[in-house]
């Protein structure tokens, strides 16, 4: 009984991914953003500590990005009642997001700097 209940939670899941791919066009710039930046750590050979961190930026970027998606949503859904918050909200979502690129891209340069620079 309980095998059944995980295939379905994995269902769910796998359609709640195909839900933010189809809708969320900053989700799939940020997929293509992270197919390049492996291909890169593929490219120049970066070491195991590296990969950690680049897989931990990239899930965190993408992360936040589903919870932004599903935060608009509500929002959306409780509109009519919460009017004065749902601009914030999405706003305070946004910038989760922002922050989690940033932090990903200054994460990236310090990782992939001596490599472009010959310091490896």
């Amino acid at each position: 009984m309980m095998v059944k209940r995980l295939f379905k939670s994995f269902f769910y899941a796998g359609r709640g991914l195909a839900k933010v791919w189809r809708d969320e066009q900053n989700f799939r710039l940020e997929t293509v953003a992270a197919a390049i930046v492996v291909g890169a750590g593929i490219f120049w050979h970066i070491r195991a500590r590296d990969w950690a961190l680049l897989f931990a930026m990239i899930s965190l970027v993408l992360l936040c990005e589903i919870a932004n998606s599903a935060a608009e949503i509500m929002s959306d859904v409780l509109k009519p009642r919460m009017n004065h918050y749902v601009g914030q909200i999405k706003d305070l979502m946004a910038a989760a997001v922002l922050l989690a690129s940033i932090t990903a891209l200054a994460v990236g340069l310090a990782i992939f700097w001596p490599y472009w620079f010959g310091n490896v």
